[in-house]
């Protein structure tokens, strides 16, 4: 029988570098978009090692900054009440987590998994790599933030406390602000974590300089 407090399992495409990768990414979109949207990115990235990219979609629900319209999203997003979105981030991260189980029961250690993610994708990687009890290889945070970022310091474990993050924002971002960016980097820095930085000229998207600088951390971090 199905528990009904168990969330389903997500949908995920799959592909991989190479014929025996050494790390798992798993990727995650951002609002209204789906496991294809970074997946045409993976031939893009000139990468040193064999690396796996699982890219989940998120369930469809109710948004209500787009009057309540129905479509994939991580969390809800109410812009009169910031907070609201905590139940679903802590759910999605959750989902996510059975993600990362699942790479381990079939032989890939944790501490070769990176979390990334864009926008709403990116909060939920930095909610659960910043949390998880097991030390991850990198957090990824693109065209980002922290949510509730003034009392993340109650939810992070030790455990990940040195693994590398990167974050990378548009200087002219119309849907997150860079500003916001900046002050979750500002809070992450102050508890100690190592912030690789990147902005560009650009709105809400991925610019081809930053393909580049994705891949180079990538190159580093799975050296």
């Amino acid at each position: 029988m199905t528990d009904p407090q168990q969330p389903a399992a997500l949908e995920v495409i799959e592909t991989q570098t190479g014929e025996v990768p050494i790390g798992t990414v798993i990727w995650m979109h951002g609002l209204g978009a789906d496991a294809t949207d970074f997946e045409p990115l993976v031939p893009m990235l000139e990468l040193d090692q064999a690396l796996k990219f699982v890219f989940p979609n998120a369930p469809v629900r109710p948004i209500t900054i787009n009057g309540g319209m129905e479509m994939r999203g991580w969390y809800d997003i109410d812009p009169g009440a910031p907070l609201s979105g905590t139940q679903d981030i802590e759910e999605s991260a959750r989902a996510i987590a059975d993600l990362i189980a699942r790479e381990v029961e079939n032989g890939m250690p944790a501490s070769n998994v990176t979390l990334a993610g864009f926008s709403q994708g990116g909060v939920i990687a930095l909610q659960l790599g910043l949390s998880f009890q097991q030390k991850l290889r990198g957090i990824m945070a693109l065209s980002t933030y922290v949510h509730d970022a003034e009392h993340i310091a109650d939810r992070v474990d030790l455990a990940n406390v040195e693994t590398p993050i990167l974050m990378a924002h548009g200087l002219s971002d119309p849907m997150i602000p860079i500003t916001r960016a900046i002050t979750s980097r500002q809070r992450l820095l102050d508890l100690g974590y190592q912030i690789e930085w990147h902005e560009y000229a650009m709105g809400h998207q991925v610019c081809p300089q930053e393909i580049a600088d994705i891949a180079q951390w990538l190159n580093k971090i799975y050296r």
